[in-house]
């Protein structure tokens, strides 16, 4: 077997996507939508992300449908720019495969409940005994101790424990559920973002590694600054869909247009609404953008049946040299047609090996120094664990050992090729 210490340097044999992360190499542990999508976000900044996976039990998002072929749709979302190390972390050799790659890492990106990584022996305790700099981020729902810390949980239940399910809606339909993911997205994958960065900077002055706790139910609560300020201020639950900024203002809501379509009017600064009012030509709403009760109720509806006069791009059209906060509320289908978006290179495509061109949502960051830009469509499974072996120090004979032995797992195309 061949000797994997003599490799220090092994992560910096692997050249990363250019970008404010180059030469961060990060173990991604995670599965489904908040870790991937977080881990995603770093390999497109330039970290090497390697996804590190069980060859018979892989991340379930592969195979959850929608397919575009034979590929699940949200697996390639969320795991573009990444290399994929398939492994078995059952046997003794997996273990120290595993090991082999946290002396080379910055950063240990995991999503399991708590204890149930220690109990593989892979947790945070092992592995800073191997590389004492270490970093693991930890990512669950409710965090690693409280009462809730073992309790399974999604998205829904997370944005129903910190109000914001119950601040959505209205009076009518009682709360209603986001169309997008908050809790996964804003708590799990941003905050692990946020995670990475912060413990990264406190290593870079300490020399010290550590392990994160982010739970997604905390990382959520923020969004509810302002609600939690204003109850504690008033000492007053608003109604659902009565509180200002969530339905109970005339300047700020959702307006139908004759073509079936809406726009958003968000206008809190009274310099906008009395553009607003101006193009309009109604002086007799000035000063009355926070009304309530009755007279937002009449108000509010002749504001409706006027934005029923126009379609929806005639506003836009119309409104743009008015200086108002007047936007149309777009489909998903409409996303990749928006000129704005289309500027900001947010909507982006790539060639995947078997589906062909696929379209997704660019990197949000723009870095004057180091820009970056997402790499590789996401890796097949094991699509990299000989090339990673071979940079670890391993030889030829080694992996093919580890292949028979089932430690690891190599795609068809590394099977084929000579060893």
């Amino acid at each position: 077997m061949s000797n994997i210490n003599k490799s220090k340097s092994a992560k910096k044999t692997k050249k990363s996507f250019r970008g404010p992360l180059d030469k961060i190499r990060i173990l991604d542990l995670t599965r489904l939508y908040p870790g991937p999508l977080g881990t995603m976000m770093l390999a497109d900044m330039g970290a090497e992300v390697i996804k590190i996976e069980a060859i018979n039990n892989p991340d379930y998002m592969r195979y959850y449908p929608p397919y575009l072929r034979s590929e699940s749709a949200g697996f390639i979302a969320v795991n573009r720019s990444k290399r994929s190390f398939a492994v078995n972390l059952g046997t003794k050799k997996g273990l120290n495969l595993f090991f082999s790659l946290v002396k080379t890492a910055d950063i240990v990106v995991e999503q399991f409940r708590p204890g149930v990584i220690d109990k593989m022996g892979i947790g945070y305790k092992n592995a800073r005994k191997i590389k004492k700099d270490i970093i693991y981020v930890s990512v669950t729902g409710y965090g690693q101790y409280g009462p809730y810390a073992m309790q399974a949980g999604h998205d829904i239940n997370y944005i129903g424990c910190s109000g914001i399910l119950s601040s959505t809606g209205k009076k009518e339909t009682g709360p209603v559920i986001p169309g997008a993911q908050i809790a996964d997205v804003a708590g799990g994958a941003y905050m692990t973002i946020i995670a990475c960065l912060s413990a990264l900077w406190a290593k870079e002055k300490t020399g010290l590694g550590q392990q994160v706790d982010v739970s997604m139910l905390d990382a959520i609560l923020p969004l509810m600054t302002l609600q939690m300020a204003h109850y504690q201020a008033a000492g007053i639950l608003p109604e659902s869909g009565l509180a200002a900024l969530s339905g109970g203002l005339v300047c700020y809501g959702t307006y139908l247009c004759a073509d079936g379509k809406y726009i958003a009017l968000g206008i809190l600064e009274e310099k906008f609404w009395k553009n607003f009012c101006k193009m309009l030509d109604r002086p007799e709403w000035e000063g009355k953008q926070f009304v309530l009760g009755e007279e937002a109720d009449r108000m509010r509806q002749e504001i409706a049946s006027l934005f029923l006069t126009k379609k929806r791009e005639e506003w836009i059209a119309f409104s743009g040299s008015h200086d108002v906060c007047l936007t149309p509320v777009l489909g998903i289908d409409e996303l990749e047609k928006d000129h704005h978006l289309k500027a900001r290179d947010m909507i982006i495509e790539q060639k995947h090996p078997v589906c062909g061109k696929i379209k997704g949502f660019g990197v949000p960051l723009k870095f004057s120094r180091t820009p970056a830009k997402p790499g590789i469509p996401a890796p097949s499974l094991g699509n990299d664990t000989q090339s990673i072996l071979k940079e670890l120090g391993y030889s030829k004979s080694d992996i093919k050992i580890f292949q028979e032995e089932g430690v690891i797992l190599l795609p068809e195309k590394s099977k084929k090729s000579k060893s």
